[in-house]
């Protein structure tokens, strides 16, 4: 009666805009969405909470971010990887 399948994981890209806190960085995401009535595509934002263990990343890295289980009240995030580091 198990489900051997597996879901797949939201992998995201964004940019850092915090790492004030210990382990953790607010992490930026923009996707495109077309308008329902005028068809024009518009930018929309999302703050995401991710997990960083190492403490690596600074504001305006970036990164690629992984769904994974809920690690505290707001992080169900984690990073994966530092794609372009912030000058």
């Amino acid at each position: 009666m198990e489900n051997t399948q597996r879901t797949k994981k939201k992998e995201l890209m964004g940019l850092i805009v915090s790492d004030k806190m210990d382990k953790s960085v607010v992490v930026q995401v923009e996707r495109f969405v077309q308008h329902k009535m005028y068809k024009k595509f518009i930018k929309q934002y999302k703050k995401y909470h991710a997990h960083d263990e190492k403490n690596e990343c600074r504001i305006g890295d970036a990164v690629k971010i992984i769904e994974t289980r809920p690690l505290s009240k707001l992080k169900r995030f984690r990073v994966t990887e530092i794609v372009k580091k912030a000058v």
